[in-house]
Formats: structure tokens, sequence, C-alpha cells
């Protein structure tokens, strides 16, 4: 019979209430201070993995999107402030009688406390801008409403104290002011796309509206109303989803505004050039000779050239130097290979000033082989010289017939007989002298 060793006992297991030992403190240390780089785990959409610091990742508050930046808001406050100042001007002409806004603000809010914002009794309209998707809300309060009512129907525009619901007539009076604020609303967008608003209905109390889901965002606009004695507000609220491609739209063309496009307008070719023709002249800087040797020359005498002239061979398109090239043979002619372009000078670039003397005549004069400064003669003294014929007049009216000075004579003074002695007299009308 083997003798069999005793097992000892396993240790008993530690109660889930023992604290933990240093090791596994540490061991928990470690692990909750790992590198970023190991948790940078990124799972996309089409459910492949990625790195997230290769992609640009953001967070996303799903209780609260926002869905424009800074930058994109602020576009919008210009904009509807352009809305804002010719709203003011129609309403103006259209009641007679100031009508004075101001943004009070410009916000994107969840539809839901949008609606539970509005004031209670007020006055809603429903309108719809076509083809846009989606329903807007136009709220006014009852007491600017019932002013403006007062207004169209002859009142002098005084506050209106009471606080009610709407009628139907008045609703009807107020369709006309509201389909005006609609059409300039409309009118803000035209750049990027033709809207037409319509209105599709009227309510009076906020907190049963289900135009749009509750967490959609809404575009709210706050206007503070000055009319006459009577200071209120009127809101425009419009769901992001009907105005996002307008938005787009307003982003593309600003950032193809803003780029700065590099590539050079190139010139096309007209049909009309294919039968123009242009003098083609090829010439070199031979040598200069001076005025001695010019007149030595005789039928067979050789003039040396060097011989690196007919590499600098220029090639003149109508009188005027536009490329260098080389002289060779092609079979039984003389041709010219272009090699490169000659640069044009910047002074030729750069339009000629105006010095605003428009009232004045250039007159070169020319002596022996040189030519004289051009002077400078006003047109008035050229008249007079007879160079240059007036406006409204022929030319051949201009030049001096027989008797030219005695013209100039009568036209000085005043020719006058006396019978008396019977010989004409000058008087001079400007000092009565004779």
């Amino acid at each position: 019979m083997a003798d069999e060793t005793p097992v000892p006992p396993a240790p008993p297991a530690k109660p889930a209430s023992d604290y933990l030992d240093q090791s596994e403190i540490d061991k928990l240390l470690a692990q909750s201070t790992q590198p970023a780089s190991s948790k940078s785990m990124l799972i996309r959409a089409d459910g492949q993995r990625g790195d997230a610091r290769a992609d640009k990742v953001e967070p996303y508050d799903f209780r609260n999107p926002v869905f424009l930046s800074e930058v994109e808001l602020r576009r919008l406050r210009l904009l509807h402030e352009d809305y804002i100042r010719y709203l003011s001007a129609r309403l103006s002409l259209f009641l007679r009688m100031e009508f004075g806004l101001k943004m009070a603000k410009l916000t994107t809010l969840a539809f839901s406390k949008f609606t539970e914002a509005l004031p209670s009794p007020t006055h809603i309209c429903l309108f719809k801008a076509e083809p846009l998707v989606g329903v807007g809300i136009f709220d006014i309060n009852p007491r600017l409403a019932l002013t403006i009512a007062d207004r169209l129907l002859g009142g002098r525009g005084h506050s209106v104290k009471a606080e009610r619901y709407l009628t139907e007539i008045e609703m009807a009076l107020l369709e006309d002011i509201i389909n005006i604020v609609l059409e300039e609303w409309c009118a803000q967008w035209k750049a990027e796309q033709e809207l037409h608003a319509h209105i599709i209905g009227h309510e009076n109390n906020g907190r049963f509206l289900q135009t749009s889901p509750k967490n959609a965002i809404v575009l709210a606009l706050t206007l503070e109303v000055n009319f006459g004695d009577c200071s209120e507000q009127m809101q425009i609220g419009v769901p992001y989803y009907t105005i996002e491609p307008l938005v787009k739209k307003m982003q593309a063309r600003r950032q193809k505004d803003s780029a700065v496009t590099s590539v050079e307008k190139r010139a096309t070719w007209q049909k009309t050039y294919d039968h123009i023709t242009m003098p083609v002249r090829a010439e070199w800087d031979a040598l200069e000779l001076s005025l001695r040797e010019v007149s030595s020359l005789r039928v067979g005498d050789v003039v040396e050239m060097p011989s690196e002239m007919f590499q600098q061979t220029r090639i003149l398109l109508n009188g005027t130097p536009k490329f260098v090239g080389t002289v060779g043979l092609d079979s039984d002619r003389v041709a010219v290979q272009i090699l490169r372009k000659i640069p044009v000078p910047s002074e030729e670039l750069t339009p000629p000033k105006n010095d605003g003397r428009k009232d004045t005549l250039y007159r070169a004069r020319r002596e022996g082989e040189g030519h004289r400064p051009a002077r400078l003669l006003p047109a008035a003294h050229a008249r007079r010289a007879g160079t240059q014929p007036r406006l409204g007049r022929p030319a051949h009216a201009t030049r001096q017939r027989p008797g030219g000075p005695l013209r100039q004579r009568q036209a000085r003074g005043l020719w006058r007989s006396r019978r008396g002695r019977g010989q004409l007299r000058h008087q001079d009308h400007r000092t009565g002298r004779q």
C-alpha cells in the first residue's frame, strides 16, 4: 500500500467586502493611466474601423444640437438686418405712418421651446414658402395687431389697450400687412432661390401647434416694433430643415466669391482673324558704320559680320520685335527658327496717365534730323491762330479769307458812318475812344 501524501487544503476565498491589496490597486491605476492612443478607436457608419487621430471627430450634443456656426449666424444677422430695413420702409409707406423695426434677437432653439415661449393671448399666422418644405410661424401681439387694424380703417394709430383675440374682420385686414412681411422675407433669399409665400391658417394659441416635431430646430427672429405710441414685438419662426437648402447655397456662393482663382484668362481665336494679314520681318543688329565709311562703300566691297549674329535674329510682327530665332536653310529656302519670346517692357504694360489737361493741342516741329520736344498749346489759342476748327462749324469755314483782319476789327469794335465827314471812324466799345 503506497504512501499517500496529504494535499494541503485550498486557502479560503476572500469575501467581497475585503479591501484590495497594493498589487491590485497598482494594476487599476496602470489601466486608468494608459495613453489615449490605445483608446483612439473609431467605428464608421459602414462598420469599418479607423483611427480617430487621422479623422476629424467633433463632439455632438443630441439634446441641444447646433446646426449653425457663429460665422453662419453672423451672415444671417446681416441678411436679416437688410430685410428689416426694407420692411420698415415699405410698411411706413403702406400705413402712411412711421413703422419702426429693430432686431431684438436671432437665435436657434427647439420647436417645443419656441411654442412654449409664445404669449397668450396672441395671434399666430401659419405660412408656407414655395417650393420649400415645412411650415413657418408668424406671431404678432394682439395690441399691435389691433392698432394696425385701427390705422387701416382710418384711425390715427393710437395704441389699443384691450388684449383680446382678433375677429375675422380684423384678421382679414391684418392679412395685407402679413403678406407684405412674408413677401419681403422671401425677397431676401432671392439671390439663392425664388420663393413665393402664402398664408395657410390662423391660430391664437401656440401650445397646440403641431407643424413641426418637438425636437426640430427653429430659426427665430424677434422684432421690436414702434408704431405710434404702441411698442410691441413680432416673431418669425422657420424650421431649419426648411431653410437648410438656402443656407447651403449661400455658403457655396460665399466660398466661390472668396476663392482666389489663379487661372488666367486665355485669349480665344475668332473667325474674323483668319483673313487678316500682318507683315513679318527678320532682321539683325549687324554693325555700326560711320557716315564716311558708308559714303565710301562701292560695288564689290565685302562687309564682315560676326557669326553669332545669325543666332540673334529678331522677328518683327508689324514692326514690333516679338521673337528671337536663328537662321538656317530649308531645302532651297531660307528659314528662321523661333527660339524664345522677347519679354514686353513694363512701361508698355502700364497705361498712360492722364494729367487732366483735356483742352490742349500737341505740336511738334521738325528741325533737321532731330525733333524738338512737343509744345503744349491751349486749344483756345489754337482756334485764334486758325489751326483748330471750332465745334459745330465745317473745316473749310476756319480758313482765313481775304479781308480777315478787317473782319477781326469789326468783331472787336463798332463801325459807323458820319454823314458830315463822309469817312469811317472806329469806336472801341470797351474804352469809348475812336
